[in-house]
């Protein structure tokens, strides 16, 4: 992984569907609304000062959103964060830098 570049997409794991639960609240109090369903599909990664993740999650049959989620270095000790994200997504839609 070169710093800097994201990683290519890849199917979602465990981790990816835990960090994107952490930030749900946060999505939900932004966007004024609550998803029964928030299923975390694929991801892609990138190394900053900390790691970005972009997530592609399935919040119903056909719609998604895509998350920009910041988690900091270990030693700073600081939750993950929300830092974009973008609805009205399909499943076909790339998870491209935002």
């Amino acid at each position: 992984m070169m710093c800097g570049v994201p990683t290519a997409s890849q199917p979602a794991t465990a981790e990816t569907q835990a960090i994107a639960d952490q930030v749900k609240p946060q999505l939900e109090e932004q966007e004024n609304k609550k998803y029964a369903t928030f299923k975390a599909v694929e991801f892609r990664s990138q190394v900053v000062a900390g790691m970005n993740y972009f997530i592609k999650v399935q919040v119903d049959d056909d719609e998604f959103v895509h998350l920009r989620v910041f988690r900091s270095l270990p030693h700073e000790n600081k939750p993950v964060a929300l830092s974009s994200y973008q609805t009205n997504k399909a499943r076909h839609d790339e998870l491209a830098y935002f």
